[in-house]
C-alpha cells in the first residue's frame, strides 16, 4: 500500500495541484483553508481524493467564524485572511469543515494510525517539535504504530520507542526555509519526505490581485519565496478574538 499524507495546504491551490504522487490511501491532516487565497478547489480536491481528512485549526476557525485580530506575524495574517476564506465558503463547505473530526484512529496494513493536526494533549494549537522527549509525554497510553501531525509545517520523521511520528510539513505553506511544497509518502519500504517545486508566481500573482493589505501581501510574498518568515517582521502579536455566530446549517 501507498500512502500519500498531506497537511496544512492553506488555500494554496497551485501547490497542491503540482502534487502528482500515485496513491492507494490519501490522509490529510487539517488547515485547507486561511493564508492563501483559494480555498475552493483545495477543499474540493480534499472531499474527492483524501481517504480521511481531519480538521485543523485553521478549518475550525474558518468554520465557526472566529476572527483574529493581530498586530503581526501569522496571526495577522490569519487575521486579513480569514475574511476573504469565510466569503468564499459555501455552506455546505463550512459544514464540510466543522464535522470533520479532531483526531482519528485507524488501521491501514495491519498498522495502527493516530491522525492528529497539533499534538494528542492539544489537538488544534499546541507546537510539536521533532524532540524525543517532547513526545515521549504526548504519547504516554497510546498504544499505535504511526502518530500524523501538522500544524508546525516543518517536516520531520521520530521514532519514539515503537511509534513513528510523521510530520509531512506543509504543502501550501513550508516555514522550514524550503518553499517547495513538502508531503510524505509511507510504503512497506519505510517513509519518504519529498518535496516538489509549483508555480509559485501563480500563487503571488493571485496575492497582488487581490485587496488584502499591503502588509499583508509583502510578507506572503515573502514566505511563499523563501519558506520562512523574517523574525525582523515581528511574531509578537496582541490578539483579540471575537466570535461572529455561524448559521445553523441544514
Amino acid at each position: 500500500m501507498r500512502i500519500l499524507l498531506i497537511s496544512d495546504i492553506h488555500a494554496n491551490w497551485a501547490a497542491l495541484e503540482a502534487v502528482r504522487e500515485e496513491f492507494d490511501v490519501c490522509l490529510f491532516l487539517g488547515d485547507l483553508v486561511d493564508y492563501g487565497l483559494e480555498p475552493n478547489p483545495c477543499i474540493a480536491w480534499v472531499r474527492e481524493h483524501a481517504t480521511h481528512a481531519i480538521r485543523g485549526n485553521h478549518d475550525h476557525g474558518a468554520a465557526q467564524e472566529v476572527y483574529l485580530q493581530g498586530a503581526s506575524g501569522f496571526r495577522y495574517l490569519t487575521g486579513v485572511t480569514r475574511p476573504v476564506t469565510c466569503a468564499q465558503l459555501s455552506a455546505d463547505d463550512r459544514r464540510y469543515l466543522a464535522t470533520l473530526p479532531s483526531t482519528l484512529y485507524l488501521t491501514l496494513d495491519e498498522k495502527r494510525f493516530l491522525l492528529v493536526h497539533a499534538t494528542p494533549r492539544d489537538p488544534f494549537d499546541e507546537y510539536g517539535p521533532p524532540d524525543p522527549e517532547f513526545w515521549k509525554r504526548r504519547l504516554e497510553g497510546i498504544d499505535v504504530d504511526y502518530v500524523c501531525v501538522g500544524h508546525t509545517h516543518v517536516p520531520f520523521v521520530l521514532q519514539v520507542g515503537a511509534t513513528t511520528v510523521i510530520n509531512p510539513g506543509s504543502i501550501g505553506l513550508p516555514r522550514d526555509g524550503d518553499p517547495r511544497a513538502s508531503y510524505a509518502i509511507i510504503t512497506p519500504e519505510g517513509i519518504e519526505l519529498k518535496r516538489v517545486d509549483y508555480v509559485v508566481g501563480d500563487t503571488i500573482r493571485l496575492l497582488r490581485q487581490s485587496n488584502l493589505p499591503e502588509m499583508a501581501k509583502n510578507l506572503l510574498t515573502e514566505i511563499y519565496r523563501t519558506g520562512k518568515l523574517d523574525k525582523k517582521n515581528g511574531h509578537q502579536e496582541v490578539v483579540v478574538e471575537r466570535t461572529v455566530e455561524m448559521p445553523k446549517l441544514a
